[in-house]
């Protein structure tokens, strides 16, 4: 009489998922913001994989957790293993909408410098459609449902579309006022709170030892702070790539000659090189040479 045996019961991907997030990441809190849940769902599914292998994956302690060596030796084969199914998972998604390309940036890159691109490529290929999505952080392109990054960098990351150079920029009728950088002191100078380090930045070049510390209005969207300047409210500090539309056009004009480059760049980044001729492709190789 043949025999047949109940398969063995296999372990829910789920509760595989957060252990996996929660051991990169160092924490169930962590873990639940990448995944989209709460700590406590983690924490759930985290007990519930435990109980089921009989072993602990964490230890619990009052400043937060921290792995076992069980949980230490499995981390990079599970971070291995879903690396791969979310790249499978892009290159479905990829087969399935072929002319659509999915890229995700900084709400500034979004608004400043992707935006007025847009029309052109639409123009040369219709056929092509670019979903943007806005965030405040690069997402990891092998676990997110993006073709496309682009942000802000530091050097060795990624392709880069333009070095970040800052310096002051103002309407022009407010730029009759300022001949030398110690004029600022009394001006109104428009800050962004992402990039809050900027005037101390460029101030260390331009303005050595006098100190200089902005006064003014701060913003949490850069292009804000953007049409701000535009409308005279006050200084700000450009970002090159990111202004040079409105200097073209003579909206906003650069008062000083000083100018500061910085650690970070502009960068597009995809998590593998795409495929000649796809239109995945084809938007990175026009990003690059627009």
């Amino acid at each position: 009489m043949p025999v047949a045996p109940p398969p063995l019961k296999g372990l829910p991907l789920n509760a595989l998922r957060a252990f996996e997030a929660a051991a990169r990441l160092g924490g169930f809190a962590a873990a639940g913001q990448e995944l989209g849940v709460s700590a406590g769902a983690v924490t759930a599914h985290v007990k519930a994989l435990e109980d089921a292998l009989g072993a602990a994956l964490f230890e619990r302690h009052a400043k937060g957790v921290r792995l076992t060596p069980l949980g230490q030796r499995a981390l990079p084969g599970f971070t291995g293993a879903f690396d791969a199914l979310g790249l499978a998972v892009q290159g479905l998604r990829g087969e399935a909408a072929p002319r659509t390309v999915q890229v995700a940036t900084l709400p500034a890159i979004a608004q400043l410098w992707l935006s007025p691109r847009l029309p052109l490529l639409r123009q040369n290929a219709p056929e092509i459609t670019v979903s943007i999505t806005a965030m405040e952080t690069p997402p990891d392109l092998k676990r997110a449902p993006f073709d496309i990054s682009l942000f802000y960098r530091h050097a060795g990351e990624g392709r880069v579309l333009a070095p970040d150079v800052i310096f002051p920029v103002c309407a022009p009728a407010l730029a009759d006022r300022l001949t030398k950088p110690d004029d600022l002191f009394g001006l109104p100078c428009l800050t962004d709170s992402a990039w809050a380090d900027d005037w101390a930045e460029w101030s260390a070049v331009a303005m050595p030892g006098r100190g200089f510390a902005p006064k003014g209005p701060v913003f949490s969207l850069y292009a804000l702070a953007v049409e701000e300047a535009v409308n005279g409210a006050g200084v700000l500090m450009g970002h090159e790539a990111l202004i040079r539309r409105h200097l073209q056009e003579g909206r906003l004009v650069a008062p000083f000659p000083q100018r500061v480059t910085l650690d970070r760049a502009l960068t597009l980044w995809t998590a593998r090189a795409p495929r000649p001729g796809t239109a995945v492709a084809r938007v990175v190789e026009w990003l690059e040479n627009p």
